[in-house]
């Protein structure tokens, strides 16, 4: 058995790919558009992963665009999408900076939450040991759930 992707329905293609790629750092690797059944679908891969997807086609996140109005619900129920970052500070430094909510905020200099623009929880992890304690984010408080 081989893990392939994650697929997540989203309502704002454009909206998704600016959080997934400019903010988090996500790579497009594929995109295929199929207009008799009405959908786009965009691959990406953490940028470590990008030429094992290009090859393998795994691992994979497949944002999925349906291009006519659907009402998706749940995304609390979805769980979530982990991600092992270079420095989770200055991520999450620049993801607040680009208007999203911190909603576990990186005490710990190990872990934090944040949502998609479509409430998906991302998990963000911090690659090797913990960073020291640091400020802003060593007194931040919790903002919603994730």
């Amino acid at each position: 058995m081989q893990y392939l992707h994650t697929m997540v329905r989203v309502h704002d293609l454009k909206q998704s790919l600016n959080f997934y790629c400019d903010l988090l750092g996500l790579q497009e690797v594929k995109r295929k558009e199929v207009e008799k059944g009405r959908f786009t679908l965009v691959f990406l891969a953490a940028p470590d992963d990008v030429e094992r997807a290009k090859k393998e086609q795994a691992p994979m996140m497949e944002l999925t665009y349906n291009w006519d109005p659907e009402t998706y619900s749940g995304g609390r129920n979805f769980g979530h999408l982990a991600f092992r970052v270079e420095n989770i500070y200055e991520l999450c430094q620049k993801l607040m900076d680009n208007g999203v909510i911190i909603n576990r905020p990186p005490r710990d200099g190990h872990m934090a939450f944040v949502r998609s623009p479509d409430n998906i929880s991302i998990e963000l992890l911090q690659k090797g040991d913990n960073l020291p304690p640091q400020e802003p984010w060593a007194s931040m408080e919790n903002t919603g759930e994730w």
